[in-house]
Parts: C-alpha cells; structure tokens; sequence
C-alpha cells in the first residue's frame, strides 16, 4: 500500500469519525447540564431558598448569541456556494458577537453582585451559587467554543476551507450552534424556574 493511499484512508476515515464523535462528546454536556439543572430544582425546596430576576446584561448576552449563530450559518452557506470572502466577514463578525456574548455575562454577575447575589462568601445563597456555577459552566464551554471558533477562522483566512471540503467549518459551527442552543435552554430554565 503506497502513503499516498494509506493518507488517503486515514483521512476519510477521520471524516467518517469527526461527527459521531463531536455528537457523543456533546451528549455527554447535555447530560453534565441536565443533572446540574435537576439538582437547582431539587435544591429549590430549601428554606434558605432566595429568588431573584435574571439580570438584564443576560437578556443582551442571549440576543448576541443568537445573532451570532444566525451569522454563523449565513457564513456556512456562502462558504457552499464558495463566496468565501462574504463567508470570511460573516465568521469575523460571529467572533465579535460570541465575545460580546461573554462580555455581558461578565456584567450580569456583575449585576447579581450589586444587587447583593454572591456566588461564594457569607453574602452567599445557594441559589446564587446555582446560577452563577451553571452560568460559568456555560462560559466555559463558550470560550471553547470560541477556541474552536478561532481555529476556524485560521483555517479559513489560510483558505483551508470551499464548498468541496468543510468538514472543520462543520464542526464547529455544530459545536457553536450547540453552545447557543445550550444557553437558550438555560437561559429559559432561570426565567421560568425560581
């Protein structure tokens, strides 16, 4: 077998693995999500219990979000039709939005804390160390999702990327999208349970 043929193997191999893999992996956050979120509604039947509203840097921070996945498929669609400067701009701008998206949860525990909401301390509740440990979570995830988000935009500013081969565009636009999908859920989740 020559290398030629072995690297070619291996390559569409990696192409048959990259997503199931990506999905188990994402699963597997659901999951993490999922029993810290059961364990708030659990928790919500203490005594010392508080209540609170979302602070409002959280509703700015979930339109970014949003807005940046939205720019991030336009982006992937102009990138099948190998519009790759447009393509180029729009992943460009999905950065500054997911950044804009960490920068107002940043002030929303801000907000909590002036309002007197501490997430460790004596000032703490349980509540507070809920939604801020989820949100922080949350934040970690995003910050790899914007590690990914940069690796792509490397790629394709090195013109690694056209319609005929997207795979890494793909993937992290699945794993971006999936991290927009994420906060939404909690996003809602804090609104609705108190």
């Amino acid at each position: 077998m020559s290398e030629q043929t072995l690297q070619e193997e291996l390559k569409v191999a990696k192409r048959k693995s990259a997503k199931p893999m990506l999905w188990i992996s994402m699963i597997s956050m659901v999951m993490f999500f999922a029993g810290l979120t059961s364990a708030y509604v659990v928790s919500m039947n203490r005594e010392d219990w508080v209540t609170f509203d979302l602070p409002q840097a959280f509703y700015i921070s979930t339109v970014l979000i949003v807005l940046s996945s939205i720019t991030l498929f336009f982006s992937q669609k102009l990138l099948k039709k190998d519009n790759i400067q447009a393509s180029f701009i729009l992943l460009l701008i999905t950065l500054v939005l997911g950044l804009g998206f960490v920068w107002y949860q940043y002030v929303g525990f801000n907000e909590l804390k002036a309002v007197g909401l501490y997430f460790t301390g004596p000032e703490s509740t349980v509540s507070t160390s809920f939604i801020i440990g989820i949100t922080f979570m949350h934040i970690l995830h995003l910050l790899a999702g914007v590690i990914v988000l940069l690796v792509v935009i490397y790629n394709h500013f090195k013109k690694k990327y056209s319609s005929a081969d997207m795979l890494g565009f793909e993937l992290g636009a699945i794993f971006w999208h999936f991290v927009d999908v994420l906060w939404i859920y909690l996003f809602f989740f804090f609104y609705f349970i108190r």
